[in-house]
């Protein structure tokens, strides 16, 4: 008898928290706004162009740039990471010209050891601080010598 009565007595509970439950998503539901309205579908022609008017409207202008001297373009040449400083390897991976020259009896037959202990020599040579890097005066130092032509032959 008891199990009966606890039975019937869960029920009415459940029953009463299902109606307020009910009823509270009723209400829920009465205060919702309504579903947007759907909207038009424009057909845009693929083949028109956009039409806009930008006024007055000034973009930024573009940023200038600076005209580097023939020894700074030289100088980024190899500084490849632009820090202002060239490094062992930045010089040694833009020297395949002088692996070139080095190749004296001109059977393409040049060790890159042998390669690299000039152009390391020549490294060591510019670099006059030691400090296995190359400042821009240091750099310098290695301009070719130019010589100037004749005018003209007359």
């Amino acid at each position: 008898m008891r199990q009966t009565v606890l039975g019937v007595f869960l029920g009415l509970v459940f029953a009463g928290v299902g109606v307020f439950w009910w009823q509270g998503r009723a209400q829920v539901e009465a205060n919702a706004p309504p579903p947007p309205e759907p909207e038009e579908i424009v057909q845009v022609d693929p083949d028109a162009l956009p039409e806009s008017d930008a006024g007055d409207m000034i973009g930024p202008a573009p940023p200038e740039a600076s005209e580097l001297t023939r020894e700074e373009r030289r100088f980024f040449r190899y500084d490849r990471n632009r820090d202002r400083k060239i490094t062992r390897n930045e010089m040694l991976s833009t020297r395949s010209d002088a692996f070139r020259k080095l190749d004296k009896d001109g059977n393409n037959l040049l060790t890159f050891e042998e390669w690299a202990v000039r152009t390391s020599d020549r490294f060591a040579e510019m670099d006059s601080n030691g400090d296995a890097e190359l400042t821009q005066a240091e750099f310098a130092t290695s301009a070719p010598k130019r010589t100037r032509k004749p005018a003209c032959r007359c």
